[in-house]
């Protein structure tokens, strides 16, 4: 038996259920969760935003110990320290061969039918089963997960930190550095300071960018962007954020200019505010359903790039430890990502915190 977070109906609180947890199955690892991040993702998944099977173990953001493995696992063995991978990528399929395993159609697959690959889950409730969000499951005190979704790391990172590597960090820092390919000396322009938005802050500093603008309704974060790397704030229920952005740049625009919300009108308003021939990146997510009104003339006549991105377009194998040892050498900032920290049964306190926009990023941390 295992504690877990789990959705039974759409817009309701998580209820904190005993399942029962098969053993893992060929190819499949047993991780033991120590921590796990509160993402907007998730919460999407809560509001129905985006329609999965239910019951649902949510959590897709975490770390810890392999427990056990199940035969023909070669690449983790009982104890090693892992981060989870929520795109476990087939190596097989045509993007996994183009060298993009984050669009891997295999693992897509797996997001929408809440399953292992063999087509069943371990989780189960009442002798029924009960579905994982992005194979993951990580809001319960241990999950079953491919191979594939256990990435090795450093055994020196607190396993707080490690977690934040799974999505936010990978999500932010990846869109700076595979999407957008940000050259030193660039203008950059970020709407959202979340856990995904300071990120790409940080990322945007990594690579040198002369002048990265941050855009928020919430001025203590803004103003906590600028330890990560912003020269400048925008307060978007102060100003219009095109506007302001347009004024700090001479009228052109930013060269990269990142959506890290979700809100079609923001990512219409980083299109607006990215400069002609440069880059608008999309790593929010909508709902489904929304759509976003960009005016046609502009696309030919202004030559920008409008791109999207998906788990900062990495490589978990390889990104996870080269994120992990960069926090290592100094170079990345991850404590100060931690807004706070929750037990399993305080999760709706965190979402709630999460929804009101208090948190950079809520953490839970699993005590046994």
């Amino acid at each position: 038996m295992v504690k877990a977070a789990v959705l039974h109906h759409y817009g309701e609180p998580l209820a904190i259920e005993e399942l029962d947890l098969a053993a893992p199955r060929f190819g499949e690892v047993k991780v033991k969760m120590k921590a796990a991040g509160l993402c907007h993702s998730d919460w999407h998944v809560v509001q129905g935003q985006l329609p999965l099977p239910l019951p649902l173990v949510l959590g897709h953001e975490g770390a810890g110990i392999v427990e056990e493995v199940g035969e023909g696992v070669t690449g983790v063995q009982a104890g090693d320290h892992v981060v989870l991978n929520w795109v476990p990528s087939c190596g097989r399929c045509p993007y996994c061969r183009l060298g993009r395993p984050d669009l891997c159609e295999a693992a897509a697959r797996l997001t929408a039918t809440g399953m292992l690959p063999d087509g069943t889950t371990r989780f189960s409730l009442g002798g029924k089963p009960v579905y994982q969000f992005l194979t993951a499951g990580a809001f319960s005190e241990r999950t079953i997960v491919p191979e594939q979704a256990a990435i090795p790391i450093r055994r020196d990172v607190p396993f707080e930190l490690a977690a934040l590597i799974s999505c936010s960090v990978m999500t932010g820092v990846g869109a700076v550095i595979h999407a957008a390919r940000v050259r030193p000396g660039s203008t950059v322009a970020v709407i959202g300071a979340g856990g995904v938005g300071f990120n790409i802050i940080q990322g945007a500093a990594l690579a040198g960018a002369k002048q990265i603008i941050a855009i928020d309704i919430v001025e203590e974060k803004l103003t906590m962007t600028k330890t990560f790397g912003a020269t400048h704030t925008v307060n978007a229920g102060d100003e219009d954020a095109v506007s302001a952005v347009l004024d700090l740049t001479d009228g052109l625009g930013v060269d990269y200019a990142f959506e890290a919300i979700g809100r079609p009108e923001t990512m219409a308003d980083a299109y607006n505010m990215t400069r002609k021939a440069g880059m608008t990146v999309i790593v929010g997510i909508a709902a489904p359903h929304e759509t976003v009104e960009i005016n046609a003339f502009s696309l030919p006549s202004q030559a920008k790039t409008l791109t999207g991105v998906w788990l900062g377009q990495g490589n978990p194998p390889v990104d996870y430890p080269k994120l992990l040892d960069l926090y290592a050498a100094g170079k990345l900032k991850l404590e100060p990502l931690i807004s706070a920290v929750y037990a399993l049964e305080q999760i709706n306190d965190g979402f709630a915190a999460l929804k009101s926009g208090q948190n950079i990023r809520g953490l839970i941390r699993f005590d046994e």
